[in-house]
C-alpha cells in the first residue's frame, strides 16, 4: 500500500525528499491529535500522511511553513516603527509616566558624561592609577 502511495504523493511533490519531510511533519500533526482528512483504514499516521498529501486533502504550503517554523532557532520579531515609537513616548508623556532610560549599548562607558577639560589628575591619582594598571614596580621587592 505505501509504494503506491509514495507514487502517487511523487505526483503532487515531485521531489522524494522534501516529500519526505511533508509526511512526517502531518503524521506528527496527526499524532499530535489534528484531524484526519481521509479513512484511517487501519494505516498508522506515516502512511495516512501519505495517503492524505496524494488525495491533495491537506495543504502542501502550510506544512512547509509548519515545517520551517518548527526547525527554525530564530524568530523574527516585528520592531516598531519610529513613528510609533514616538507615539508611545508623546504618549507616556502626557499620562505623565516617564519613559525608562535609554540602555547603553555594550562596551560604552559611563565615562562620557566626565568633563576632562575642568579637573586635572593630581600626583597621588596618577600613583594609584600607575599602581593600578601594574606599571609600577616597588625597587624594594627585588
Amino acid at each position: 500500500m505505501a509504494r503506491v502511495t509514495v507514487e502517487d504523493c511523487v505526483m503532487k511533490v515531485p521531489n522524494r525528499f522534501e516529500l519526505v519531510m511533508l509526511a512526517a511533519q502531518r503524521a506528527r500533526a496527526v499524532s499530535a491529535g489534528a484531524p484526519l482528512t481521509v479513512e484511517r483504514d487501519n494505516d498508522k499516521n506515516p502512511v495516512v500522511a501519505l495517503r492524505e498529501i496524494a488525495e491533495d486533502t491537506v495543504d502542501c504550503k502550510e506544512l512547509e511553513e509548519g515545517l520551517v517554523r518548527g526547525l527554525q532557532k530564530f524568530v523574527e520579531m516585528d520592531e516598531p516603527e519610529e513613528d510609533e515609537v514616538d507615539l508611545i513616548a508623546i504618549q507616556q508623556e502626557l499620562s505623565g509616566e516617564t519613559p525608562p532610560p535609554p540602555s547603553r549599548a555594550a562596551g560604552e562607558d559611563d565615562l562620557d558624561d566626565i568633563d576632562d577639560e575642568d579637573e586635572e589628575l593630581t600626583d597621588e591619582d596618577r600613583a594609584a592609577a600607575t599602581d593600578l594598571a601594574g606599571d609600577a614596580t616597588d625597587d624594594g621587592d627585588k
